[in-house]
């Protein structure tokens, strides 16, 4: 018998996003507590909005020993992100031939950090079972409605009809980076004048979300060194398609395809 649950989908952040909860105890309330959360994000990282603390931090109107502490977390995980990465995350944009400097711009790991924190909000609301995602960007709990592992599908970026491998994280994030969503809006740090051409998409498995989707980020921006990369990184998988349609993909990938069911 299939159990209870919330499901509501919703624009935020300028994406859209899902949360589903499940079971009797399940309340609007608190579906509605992870949206209003995701909206308090988007007001304070988003720098499309001339009001938001990141958009005044690149104007210089916030000096650093006043960044709220959310701002502090965010630049720490980037930082983290970027040496570990062998500077292939970095979320300082370059400048326009007209600008001097350039901007700052942490969207590439603000949803995936404000999806963890959601998680742990729905956590200690004393939830088991649920569902959040933002473009793709994913972080499951427990079992679907229907008593059974959580389900994702990996789309095909080439044809975004079709599926091309379901993968059951069971609790991991799952993350994926590539041009299908939102065009080509990661770039090479290292040369960001150039497009990345070799791989359509990226989807990264690893511990939670956020560890999920930094990684994801900057193997996209290694191109084809991405899934070796991947490889390397310990408790972390990878499913590589490349702009012609093969996939490659790291070592213990399969365990994510088989359902504990089966």
């Amino acid at each position: 018998m299939n159990s209870p649950s919330l499901r509501e989908t919703r624009v935020t952040m300028g994406m859209p996003a899902i949360v589903e909860i499940v079971g009797e105890s399940a309340r609007a309330e608190d579906v509605a507590a992870v949206f209003d959360y995701f909206d308090d994000v988007d007001e304070r990282f988003s720098t499309y909005k001339a009001t938001s603390e990141i958009s005044r931090i690149n104007r210089g109107e916030i000096e650093k020993a006043n960044y709220s502490t959310d701002m502090r977390e965010v630049f720490a995980i980037a930082e983290k992100t970027k040496r570990e990465t062998d500077g292939f995350f970095d979320i300082k944009r370059p400048a326009l031939p007209a600008q001097a400097g350039g901007s700052l711009d942490p969207s590439g790991i603000v949803k995936s950090w404000a999806i963890k924190n959601a998680a742990e909000l729905l956590i200690e609301r004393g939830y088991e079972d649920f569902y959040i995602e933002i473009a793709g960007d994913i972080q499951t709990r427990g079992v679907n409605a229907a008593g059974e592992p959580w389900a994702i599908g990996i789309r095909n970026p080439l044809n975004r009809e079709e599926i091309v491998k379901v993968i059951y994280p069971r609790g991991a994030g799952v993350a994926t980076s590539g041009t299908a969503e939102r065009g080509q809006h990661i770039y090479n740090p290292h040369t960001p004048g150039e497009k990345l051409g070799e791989v359509a998409s990226i989807t990264v498995v690893g511990p939670d979300i956020l560890e999920a989707d930094r990684y994801a980020t900057a193997a996209f921006a290694m191109g084809a060194r991405g899934i070796e990369f991947l490889e390397q990184l310990a408790g972390f998988e990878g499913y590589e398609i490349k702009i012609n349609g093969i996939a490659r993909l790291t070592s213990g990938f399969a365990r994510y395809t088989i359902s504990s069911h089966e």
